[in-house]
């Protein structure tokens, strides 16, 4: 997830200085198997050195699904964990060949962004994907959008009764800097369920957005998040993915970019034909 500029480009990074944009899921509950193939990647450059992690959805046997500013340059490859507790593997994110705990099974693919993608309004056209090497099957996978499919939304009286359900990796827990220290960083597979609370947000991607809830009754998205899909109700279908925040407390409302738009679903029909 990433602040608007209205705010600060939020991150969780996998070096020391600050590259990136990715959040993570707060208020939520554990995953466990619900949605097996949601996945967290971890963004190499061109020398192979970690810079950064999302969330993501497969949505074939070869395609994750993940967002823009997760797969822009200097990115030009992923690594991607599809444990519901990357945690307990001890993995050492700084070090790519370090396995303390044993080697967990991981895939590693080549990112794309989409074409349209600018980081300096990122949330105009914030889509990834990353094309995996070796093809990952799964009994089931996340879904794309009807064309336009959310356009439904805006017509519904009472939108807070129309819910999503965010799936990701990062930071359970985000303060203000004076607090820091109390952040949640567990690499664990979580959900929550949103409400959406604003469809097509001026100033935000316009009819590419969405702002959904982001409170201790709904849940919601924080650092580490970035890219991880918030599913149409209880549905394996990808409304959109996670895109940013408006503060760094992880509160409040987070937004999402809408996948459902001809642009985006003939970009990533390219891949997935």
């Amino acid at each position: 997830m990433k602040r608007t500029v209205l705010a600060i480009t939020l991150s969780l990074v996998l070096v020391f200085t600050l590259i990136g944009a990715a959040s993570a899921i707060t208020d939520g509950e554990l995953d466990g198997n619900g949605h097996p193939y949601v996945g967290l990647m971890v963004a190499k450059g061109a020398n192979g050195a970690p810079l950064w992690r999302c969330s993501g959805t497969m949505i074939s046997p070869t395609v994750f699904l993940t967002a823009g500013h997760c797969t822009e340059a200097p990115a030009v490859s992923a690594t991607i964990w599809f444990e519901a507790d990357v945690q307990t593997l001890g993995y050492d994110f700084d070090d790519p060949q370090m396995y303390p705990n044993g080697g967990p099974t991981t895939v590693n693919g080549t990112t794309y962004t989409h074409p349209q993608f600018n980081p300096n309004a990122f949330y105009l056209y914030d889509l990834g994907v990353v094309v995996l090497d070796t093809p990952v099957i799964m009994p089931a996978y996340g879904a794309l959008p009807r064309l336009n499919q959310m356009d439904a939304f805006k017509t519904k009286r009472g939108l807070q009764d129309v819910t999503f359900t965010a799936v990701g990796y990062g930071l359970q827990k985000s303060f203000p800097d004076a607090a820091s220290w109390k952040e949640s960083r567990l690499r664990i597979r979580m959900v929550a369920y949103p409400k959406l609370i604003q469809i097509n947000v001026p100033g935000y991607g316009g009819d590419f957005s969405l702002l959904l809830s982001n409170n201790a009754n709904t849940g919601g998205t924080c650092f580490g998040d970035s890219g991880g899909p918030n599913f149409i109700g209880n549905s394996n279908v990808v409304g959109g993915v996670t895109s940013f925040g408006k503060n760094g407390n992880c509160a409040g409302t987070g937004g999402v970019y809408r996948v459902d738009r001809a642009d985006d679903l003939n970009w990533l029909a390219t891949f997935l034909n």
